[in-house]
């Protein structure tokens, strides 16, 4: 077990462990690749919690992530978890993806967001990348526009602030 698998190792879901020391340990793109290779771990802890320190490096460091779009497409494609769903729908928009790729993901996290089956953290958060999408892609805009229309509907408290939060930078 490398030292970035113990320091992310644990038994309890509901905690982010050392994730937090983890996100300060990575210096490099080298140090970042060791990481990112962990959100693949069949371990769902060690998984969920190296995809957090992956999404908090990359919010000031999304460069880290340019080697990586095909193989968080193909998590996500197959991601059960709701902890590994929550972090993805936050990463995508921070890879750059070609066109037939983006629409791909844009499908996958409307899907999600839609889906009333996932959790609301899955939810909240991928209508969040579907907002940073449209914010780097205008032409979805509109398409955002529905689906937060279709939303609304639902009257969720937690996708409903998300939705006020949106329309405010909108």
């Amino acid at each position: 077990m490398s030292d970035l698998e113990r320091l992310l190792s644990g038994d309890d879901l509901r905690s982010i462990g050392e994730s937090n020391r983890v996100v300060s340990a990575i210096q490099n793109q080298e140090d970042f690749d060791e990481l990112f290779r962990l959100i693949f771990s069949p371990n769902r802890i060690i998984a969920m919690r190296a995809a957090d320190a992956v999404e908090k490096i990359t919010i000031a460091r999304p460069e880290y992530l340019a080697k990586y779009p095909g193989d968080i497409l193909k998590l996500s494609e197959k991601a059960e978890n709701k902890e590994l769903k929550w972090h993805l729908a936050l990463l995508i928009p921070r890879v750059k993806l070609e066109s037939k790729d983006l629409q791909h993901a844009w499908l996958m996290l409307q899907n999600w967001a839609e889906c009333t089956s996932n959790s609301r953290i899955v939810r909240v958060n991928s209508l969040q990348g579907l907002y940073q999408i449209a914010l780097m892609h205008p032409g979805y805009k509109n398409d955002l526009m529905h689906i937060i229309t279709r939303l609304e509907t639902e009257n969720i408290p937690s996708i409903s602030a998300r939705i006020r939060k949106i329309k405010d930078r909108v």
